[in-house]
């Protein structure tokens, strides 16, 4: 039987539909790279690995894989298939994620105090266990090199570190110390640092100079 000019119409738009294929596609991968790289450095931590999610990277990268990876499929799936229950499902958690976020920043700025200070907490527990994660000490490090920070508060927050802490007893190399992300060169001392090095390398060709006109010098009473 023919078709006719009705059964051929719809109101779909190919281009919407494979555009949020394509999107979705690819938040889609790197939902299961999260999850890839999540499961490999907890493998690779075996015991050592910490259990408290706020300051276990890898496991965050895990949780936020698995939520991306759900909601991901559910836009590929329900795009591609036309499925209106998947998509209506994308649609709703979109919807709830993004409410959430307008809720958490309401809730930050009427509570800034404690949210702050829920905030040190996290970042003194993630100061005292630095040196017992790879992963957050690289993510530690990260975040002091790029906000220009030492600490949560200040470089006296890394004396709660057994490693850092400037006690008597500690027999830490690192006692009364900060790890190495503190160390941060300001432009005048970077400035500082490459005039001296010019000014370095001018003495040492003088002197080569010097040595040069000694060896050479022509004798006059010769």
């Amino acid at each position: 039987m023919p078709r006719t000019k009705s059964d051929e119409f719809t109101f779909v738009s190919p281009a919407v539909k494979y555009l949020l294929f394509f999107f979705n596609m690819i938040f889609w991968v790197i939902a299961l790279i999260l999850i890839s790289i999540g499961v490999y450095s907890r493998i690779v931590k075996h015991e050592t690995a910490l259990a408290c999610l706020t300051v276990d990277p890898a496991l965050l990268l895990m949780i936020v894989g698995i939520l991306m990876f759900f909601i991901t499929f559910c836009g590929c799936v329900g795009s591609l298939r036309e499925n209106i229950c998947l998509l209506q499902t994308f649609c709703i958690v979109l919807t709830i994620i993004f409410l959430l976020q307008l809720v958490a920043g309401v809730l930050g700025f009427v509570f800034s105090d404690k949210a702050r200070g829920k905030v040190t907490e996290m970042v003194d527990s993630a100061i005292k266990n630095y040196r017992d994660d790879i992963d957050l000490q690289n993510l530690i490090d990260y975040g002091q090199k790029q906000f220009n920070c030492c600490g949560g508060i200040s470089y006296l927050d890394w004396s709660q570190n057994m490693y850092f802490n400037c006690s008597k007893e500690n027999p830490s190399r690192e006692r009364c110390s900060v790890p190495f992300s503190c160390c941060l060169i300001s432009k005048e001392e970077s400035v500082g640092i490459l005039l001296s090095q010019i000014l370095i390398n001018q003495i040492q060709d003088q002197i080569k100079l010097q040595n040069y006109n000694k060896q050479h010098r022509s004798d006059p009473w010769s």
